[in-house]
């Protein structure tokens, strides 16, 4: 179908503010001085730009508000990043939401300002287009246009997040019955399944869907593919990492992207660690999300140390190499980070790579 998306996605869409050079954060009574600052739209837009960068045509479902803060997202969004809105809407006197992130040690604190969605989801999505993936963050609440894109045959992928109550229900898993695949972090699958190792909980996970990945930080990633009877585990990439906002988001919508090209699991692996760490030595979600410009810069880099004697960029060097048999042909290949922001140049970081071609 000529119409048809290569990913569609639908949550929530925040207007984030990255605050970095934090010494430490702040306590009451007192006032710090940030020596960067840029601003970039957050929450579901991570995956939605991260794909849309990698070439992938994506469509977004989300509530914007008609403040400033909607009119910059949705603007960023579209003119941009190339992200289509058409199911998406705008709502008058609703306050879009807003998150400021605090950078500290490589790691962040997140402080946000939201109201309850304008519509149901369900009425959102009562115009949900034809695309081959969908991707959705599961929580408490089961969403009926789950099984409606199922039906459709649309293939849906999953991701969850960090349990406030620190309940962990297992209904949450039950909602997989719909679902291809699934990508948690270690942390929330172990506490889903009831599990004291990752590998366990990924053995469990596969009993569900068809797809089951396990994230481990800086432990790489494993995964198992039952339709294709593989099992891999894929080691990191060593990377001097400032920010780790959105590198769950991005690795997903690499591993989306492996998936839609039919890479074996291994190769979508590596490819989603590696778009996950190139995205970790950036500050800001979406912001650090990289394009394709991005991975021929690094692979170009780590051929150079290695062909200057750096056994450790050798390795990457020969692992990666199937980079230049999947670059595409045409469309955003020049694409590269973006340095999107409210104030219109970002320092949030002095060494943002240049936005490139859009």
């Amino acid at each position: 179908m000529s119409d048809q998306f290569d990913l569609f996605v639908h949550g929530t869409v925040f207007f984030d503010v990255v605050f970095t050079g934090l010494e430490s954060l702040p306590v009451r009574g007192t006032e710090i001085q940030a020596s960067g600052m840029g601003s970039c739209p957050g929450g579901i837009a991570n995956l939605a730009i991260a794909a849309s960068r990698l070439g992938a045509r994506t469509s977004l479902a989300a509530a914007f508000g008609d403040d400033v803060y909607g009119d910059f997202c949705w603007s960023t969004l579209t003119e941009q990043e190339g992200v289509d809105l058409s199911c998406s809407r705008r709502f008058p006197d609703w306050h879009s939401p807003v998150t400021i992130s605090m950078v500290v040690d490589r790691d962040r604190a997140l402080l946000t300002h939201m109201h309850p969605s304008p519509v149901p989801t369900d009425e959102l999505m009562a115009s949900m287009p034809p695309a081959r993936i969908g991707f959705a963050h599961l929580d408490a609440e089961p969403r009926e246009w789950f099984g409606a894109a199922a039906r459709s045959g649309m293939l849906l992928f999953a991701d969850t997040g960090w349990d406030e109550d620190e309940k962990w229900s297992p209904a949450v898993l039950d909602q997989l019955e719909h679902f291809h695949a699934f990508l948690p972090n270690s942390v929330e699958a172990m506490a889903y399944t009831r599990t004291d190792d990752p590998h366990d909980a990924l053995l469990a996970l596969a009993d569900r869907v068809p797809v089951a990945v396990v994230t481990c930080g800086g432990q790489g990633a494993m995964a198992i593919d039952s339709t294709t009877s593989e099992e891999e585990w894929v080691p990191s990439l060593p990377v001097n990492a400032h920010d780790p906002t959105g590198a769950g988001d991005v690795f997903g919508a690499a591993f989306v992207l492996g998936t839609l090209r039919g890479w074996p699991l291994r190769l979508r692996l590596r490819f989603a660690n590696l778009c996950a760490a190139l995205s970790t030595q950036h500050v800001g979600g979406s912001l650090a999300a990289p394009g394709w410009g991005d991975i021929i810069d690094w692979l170009a880099r780590t051929r150079v140390r290695a062909a200057g004697g750096s056994a450790t960029a050798a390795g990457q060097a020969e692992a990666y190499a199937f980079i230049e048999d999947v670059l595409p042909t045409s469309g955003r290949i020049s694409v590269r980070r973006a340095r999107a922001t409210l104030a219109r140049t970002s320092d949030a970081e002095a060494d943002a790579a240049p936005r490139g071609e859009r």
